[in-house]
């Protein structure tokens, strides 16, 4: 658990982390030592000479002031560390992310990683700054206590220490017993999550067609499957709890009548006796804690486990000495490409001239936004190369590819802010004249100029707030105000009004001009100002040239430009 807990927080971390642990293990020791000044204030209080127990119960009180004031150093030091640790997680998790292929990010992994990022970092800072601590204390605390008593009586010592390996092969066997149980309840909660937001989200639908009572089925099955794997857990975990009661329960026991049976043999004083029975109820507290603390850290281990996978994921490679690319013309070369089991391409080889515009059409799920992916290197190749400039990308740095890039998708994702923020991610540090400039030559401004909130307007999550149009001109306008030498567009009319689509390809003309420029396009109004078309199907390209040269082959190019001519013509 702690080895996983410091692989995760990572280097810089770790170290903060270890400094806080040993801080809490001398805070635990401390503990157990000022309890042996119990013996000699019994000693004296239960002798002859009961005033000879004060400097002893001043010894006493210091220590037990020193413990205080290291308690709190140590607590404090374990809230600290672990909101700070939660903040530096956040960034290293992020930049991580950041770093992966697209392609790990399928539809369910997107809604584990948000749960990880809630979950499991807050579990990372509870393990740091609430169970830490106390799982320190549970253990150390009775270790140094059993320390103690062998100091003052070998055989009470002995008996007390013959207790350690009972308990910990008790707290070894509950978490065996528990992981399979564990590793279902969350899956259940997991899946229970899903069919509530699923629910949710499916309101107007299950309205409509009056189907509200087989979702409730659905949503009731998968509480009911997250209410019995519950159940399972305590029921594996209930033993464990029991077990350790009884033992600590029997160890003092043991020590009472072996205690006993030494006072009446003459071997030892009532006092030490009672002392160190003191000691013994003292520890069985912590020991009994280990239950409670135990189960917290298992729900936290299994949110840690899951963090330490995504941390553990390779990410795309940086090169060790990166290139610079000569120009911007881009080219694949020879490309193979998989997407777990499915060839995606094979064999492609293609080229687009520095300044000059590729069309890529084809039939749905040809792999066309994923030739744009491939040359923005959201992946690697598995075999060939995807070059700019004559570099493999691979060889460049992915800021400065990405600096190179401006990518405007078919579907906008916004940033929860105004218009303005948004704008700016394009290049943020951009005067408000640029920033003006870009939003005008987007046909921005004219949705701007109609928003009671002018620039300061709300886009909401993901853009909620406006519609599509208005969503891709911002989505035009960020691109045009970074600036970048390549554009990649991914059919950013396909689902556009007439109104929009006309604003939008006015946009669009202004973003590619002088631009090396590749889009992915259904309609032919764009792809006819292309300079060159690529006809892709079947992870290969099936034709290539020029609109005209297509059309006159009489191919799969022109009975596309036919069908969609055909369904484009008015009825």
């Amino acid at each position: 658990m702690i080895h996983m807990l410091l692989r995760v927080l990572g280097h810089e971390y770790a170290r903060t982390m270890r400094r806080a642990m040993a801080l809490m293990t001398i805070t635990a020791t401390a503990e157990g030592l000022s309890y042996a000044l119990l013996v000699p204030v019994l000693r004296a209080l239960l002798g002859g000479s009961p005033a000879d127990a004060w400097p002893w119960l001043v010894a006493f009180g210091a220590a037990v002031a020193a413990y205080a004031v290291l308690r709190y150093t140590s607590d404090l030091s374990g809230m600290r560390v672990g909101t700070t640790m939660l903040r530096g997680m956040y960034h290293r998790l992020g930049e991580h992310l950041a770093r992966l292929p697209i392609g790990w990010y399928d539809a369910g992994r997107v809604g584990e990683v948000s749960v990880m990022a809630g979950r499991g970092l807050l579990a990372a800072m509870s393990v740091a700054a609430h169970l830490l601590a106390p799982f320190v204390s549970a253990v150390v605390t009775p270790l140094t206590v059993v320390a103690v008593m062998l100091v003052f009586d070998w055989r009470m010592g002995l008996a007390a220490l013959a207790g350690v390996p009972v308990v910990a092969a008790i707290q070894w066997w509950t978490v065996r017993s528990t992981a399979a149980t564990d590793a279902e309840r969350h899956q259940r909660d997991h899946e229970a999550s899903g069919r509530v937001i699923e629910y949710l989200q499916a309101q107007p639908v299950l309205r409509a067609g009056g189907r509200t009572t087989e979702r409730f089925t659905l949503l009731d099955d998968s509480l009911r499957g997250m209410q019995r794997a519950s159940r399972r857990t305590v029921l594996a975990a209930l033993p464990g709890v029991v077990g350790l009661t009884v033992v600590v329960q029997a160890l003092f026991t043991v020590l009472l009548v072996l205690g006993a049976y030494l006072v009446l043999g003459g071997n030892i004083g009532a006092a030490e006796v009672l002392t160190i029975l003191v000691l013994a109820a003292r520890c069985a507290d912590p020991l009994l804690s280990l239950s409670d603390i135990g189960g917290k850290l298992r729900g936290a281990r299994s949110e840690l486990d899951r963090l330490d996978q995504v941390l553990r994921t390779d990410p795309l490679p940086e090169p060790a000495e990166p290139i610079e690319p000569a120009g911007h013309d881009l080219e694949l070369a020879s490309v193979t490409f998989r997407h777990g089991d499915r060839t995606v391409f094979d064999d492609v080889s293609l080229s687009v001239p520095q300044g000059r515009r590729l069309a890529v059409v084809g039939p749905s799920g040809a792999g066309k936004s994923t030739l744009l992916q491939v040359l923005a290197r959201f992946y690697d190749v598995d075999a060939g190369a995807v070059r700019m400039g004559g570099v493999d990308v691979r060889a460049i740095d992915t800021k400065v590819l990405m600096e190179r890039i401006a990518i405007v998708f078919q579907h906008v994702y916004l940033f929860d802010g105004t218009i303005e923020e948004n704008v700016r991610l394009g290049r943020p540090g951009a005067t408000e004249a640029e920033v003006r400039a870009a939003a005008t030559a987007a046909r921005l401004d004219e949705v701007i100029e109609r928003l009671p909130g002018g620039w300061e307007t709300n886009v909401g999550e993901g853009g909620s707030l406006l519609s599509g149009g208005e969503r891709q001109r911002v989505s035009i306008a960020r691109a045009l105000l970074k600036d970048a030498p390549v554009v990649l567009l991914d059919e950013v009319t396909s689902a556009l009004d007439p109104v929009n689509e006309a604003a939008v390809h006015e946009g669009i003309e202004r973003l590619m001009a002088g631009r090396t420029v590749v889009l992915v396009a259904h309609r032919m109004r764009t792809v006819q100002r292309a300079d060159r078309v690529v006809f892709l199907d079947g992870g290969r390209i099936v034709e290539e040239g020029t609109h005209d040269e297509l059309l006159r082959r009489g191919g799969r190019y022109a009975g596309f430009w036919e069908v969609s001519h055909h369904e484009a013509a008015p009825g």
